[in-house]
């Protein structure tokens, strides 16, 4: 009779598809494909552009300078958008050259700079919200470029520079800003709102609480660990564990359960769906080699563009989108094959289960500090 009337199931596992269908529903509102066409308009300027001048090694610098210039820009009077993305421009071009610099040294000083950063970003809260956010995608992108620098550096082939990279990433962040120079003439030099209106905007300075603290040292300390075990042990591809733990952890205590069930899924499907595309060049040669790695590389900047439209229409699928476009980018210059794929998906289950394990560690520190009863008052009356 419950398997006729359909309550046979068994109840963890009728919570299990609710909890699935909950990471994967999508908001079609939050669906903005007008704004993703803009950016793939505006990043096929650094496509081309290395294309034709044979330095692909420099587009991902290029085409996350663009990316995040835009995701900074604070919208208003032209002066003063202008003024910030620079400014922001600079403090990524920064991170930039502390990434790539250090990329080829030992173990030990790409962890003592991850903690660093990651600590800086997680303690950027104290400046409010919307700097909050901008010094997590500065944190994200100093742990690429590690995993990028790593990269290179194993491939005798490929020559990178610290200084280019830097040119790229700053080239990327100008690039947006004379595109919107452009329409800000176009519209009679107006105020414009900020482009990505669902980002927070706010700038009002807060108090670091003590769970807000501890939060931070342990996400600083997890990113750190994974980097020593990435770099220190010499592991095979071993820089998608940081990677994976970055694109897995939540940026602020508050939020919930389902957001870290989306960063893991996207983190993993991103890997997955990455390794996967990496092994079509895996036995190519010569022009044949060259054709593919240009379409991979067109393929990854589709991912980027898509993960622009469903920002705030599936988390998950964003975060799978972003994932898995920058991890094409950063490995097309090593040949693929079937072991690599496994490494890859292999660390970044690894990361993606330490960001995990953090996130429950650090609500289970917040919940015990809510509950914690206040010390009585001891001033005089």
């Amino acid at each position: 009779m419950a398997s006729a009337s359909g309550e046979g199931q068994p109840l963890h596992g009728r919570r299990a598809v609710k909890g699935l269908s909950k990471v994967f529903e999508l908001n079609p509102a939050g669906l903005n494909w007008p704004r993703s066409v803009t950016f793939l308009d505006i990043a096929l300027v650094p496509l081309v552009v290395f294309w034709t001048i044979g330095y692909e090694q420099y587009l991902l610098s290029a085409l996350f300078g663009l990316l995040f210039a835009w995701l900074d820009d604070p919208g208003g009077s032209y002066g003063h958008r202008a003024s910030r993305v620079a400014v922001f421009s600079l403090i990524g071009a920064g991170v930039t050259a502390l990434g790539f610099g250090i990329g080829a040294d030992s173990w030990g000083w790409l962890t003592l700079a991850a903690f660093a950063v990651t600590l800086a970003a997680g303690l950027a809260a104290a400046f409010g919200v919307r700097r909050f956010v901008t010094a997590l995608l500065l944190n994200a992108w100093f742990i690429v470029t590690l995993g990028l620098a790593h990269s290179l550096h194993h491939y005798a082939r490929i020559t990178s520079y610290t200084w280019a990279q830097v040119l790229a990433w700053t080239g990327g962040a100008a690039l947006w800003l004379t595109v919107t120079f452009i329409g800000w003439l176009i519209r009679g030099r107006r105020d414009r709102p900020q482009p990505i209106a669902e980002l927070p905007g706010g700038t009002s300075r807060k108090k670091l609480t003590p769970p807000v603290v501890v939060f931070a040292a342990l996400r600083a300390v997890a990113v750190a660990g994974t980097v020593a075990l990435a770099f220190g042990l010499n592991l095979s591809h071993g820089y998608w564990m940081p990677i994976a733990a970055m694109v897995a952890m939540k940026p602020s205590l508050e939020q919930t359960t389902l957001v870290a069930a989306q960063r893991l899924a996207g983190a993993l499907i991103g890997a997955v769906s990455a390794a996967l595309l990496l092994l079509i060049p895996a036995d190519e040669h010569g022009l044949r080699l060259f054709a593919v790695t240009r379409g991979l590389e067109v393929v990854a900047l589709v991912l980027l563009m898509h993960g622009v439209a469903i920002r705030f229409c599936n988390y998950a699928l964003y975060c799978a989108a972003i994932a898995a476009g920058a991890l094409i980018l950063v490995d097309l210059p090593q040949p693929s094959h079937y072991a690599a794929e496994g490494y890859r998906v292999l660390w970044t289950v690894c990361g993606a289960g330490i960001g995990l394990l953090l996130m429950l560690l650090a609500g289970l520190l917040a919940k015990r500090a809510a509950k914690a009863p206040s010390p009585p008052d001891s001033r005089p009356a």
